[in-house]
């Protein structure tokens, strides 16, 4: 079954962008629900009361790659901000785009940097998801960051798959210090153009 990984990043946007991957998290699974497609928030990382500033999700499904094209891109969500009640501004701006599994010598990921925990598959999916404990979360921790795989029916492959996500994320961050090291935009926020929105909402 096709699988594909998508990054939702709030790039260097305020509070109200955070809260905005929130909400677009709520519609992307109710259209992946639409075609009939699993859905997984896999990991959130650098969460705080607001939400994620990324979150990493896994559409699963014959429609999976169809999705993918339609939501890549700049979002654009409006709507009055929770966070600052007088302000203004009501158009927020995320970045939706696929993550690609690291090349072999671009990501080393140290057998003490990781910790698995085992739990019973379950989430989306419903009655097809394996009820076996399968499911894998790894736990990166020197940087705290934990995903989650339970696909599979195979725990080996549920772990196996969970470094694969967790080497996916890391390259994203490392990239990212790399941008801003060179004093150049955010990496995230870079790809959030404003004036050329794949999708708008309104709340």
């Amino acid at each position: 079954m096709k699988s594909v990984d998508l990054l939702i990043s709030s790039g260097s946007g305020p509070a109200e962008c955070r809260i905005a991957v929130g909400r677009f998290i709520d519609i992307l699974s109710k259209e992946a629900q639409h075609c009939d497609c699993l859905f997984d928030v896999t990991a959130e990382i650098a969460s705080d009361k607001h939400g994620p500033k990324s979150a990493l999700v896994t559409l699963e499904g014959e429609a999976a790659d169809q999705i993918a094209q339609e939501f890549c891109g700049t979002i654009r969500l409006v709507f009055k901000s929770p966070v600052r009640p007088q302000h203004k501004r009501q158009n927020w701006f995320i970045s939706v785009s696929r993550i690609a599994q690291p090349g072999i010598d671009e990501i080393v990921i140290g057998p003490n940097d990781v910790r698995f925990e085992t739990l019973r598959a379950g989430g989306p999916g419903g009655q097809h998801q394996n009820t076996t404990d399968s499911a894998v979360r790894v736990v990166h921790i020197p940087t705290g960051i934990q995903l989650i795989a339970r696909n599979e029916r195979s725990q080996h492959r549920n772990k196996a798959t969970a470094l694969e996500r967790l080497g996916m994320v890391l390259q994203h961050l490392q990239k990212e210090q790399l941008e801003d090291a060179k004093a150049t935009r955010h990496y995230e926020n870079r790809n959030i153009e404003r004036g050329n929105e794949v999708k708008i909402y309104r709340f």
